[in-house]
């Protein structure tokens, strides 16, 4: 029975075998502790029955007005727990805790454009394209981003979900 908790500090040094895979986005530690401390109720963790990490998202609440939005930061599941349906799983509770905590408009996650397979996923579980970030991911080669929302039952109209026309530099985002 897998369990959905809080990520705790120790688990720092126990999601190596998530973190280290080639399509999961790493930061610092402090960057996962910063995240811990202000929006600690959006730092869950998927739990085995042995006590191994399966995978966790990471998210926050951030905007303002119609703006105001739940983001993902990262949800990601380790190799040997995928295809379990435990990304939906963890997605489906940071949607939840989006509009039952922050009474958000919408949802919205960051990536690569060139994941087909995560941007099928997200088109699975609801989110749309909003717009395009050029040059978001760093690196040798600097990669474009998708915006993808999902909106919620406050956002009656879908308002926030209408794509932009046009793609937008990583310096024209509002947060």
């Amino acid at each position: 029975m897998t369990t959905l908790r809080q990520f705790q500090l120790n688990d720092l040094l126990k999601f190596n075998q998530i973190n280290l895979d080639v399509l999961t986005e790493t930061y610092n530690g402090s960057f996962y502790m910063a995240y811990l401390s202000k929006w600690p109720e959006s730092f869950v963790v998927a739990e085995s029955p042995h006590g191994s990490l399966m995978g966790y998202v990471l998210g926050k609440a951030e905007g303002e007005g119609k703006q105001w939005h739940g983001h993902v930061s990262a949800v990601t599941v380790a190799p040997e727990y995928r295809r379990l349906g435990l990304a939906q799983t963890l997605m489906t509770y940071f949607e939840t805790l989006s509009v039952q905590q922050y009474n958000a408009y919408f949802v919205d996650l960051f990536v690569r454009a060139s994941n087909t397979l995560a941007i099928d996923m997200y088109n699975k579980f609801g989110y749309v394209t909003y717009r395009r970030v050029l040059g978001y991911y760093s690196g040798e080669l600097p990669e474009d981003a998708l915006d993808m929302r999902k909106a919620l039952p406050r956002d009656k109209d879908k308002e926030s979900i209408v794509p932009l026309q046009y793609p937008v530099l990583p310096e024209d985002l509002e947060w």
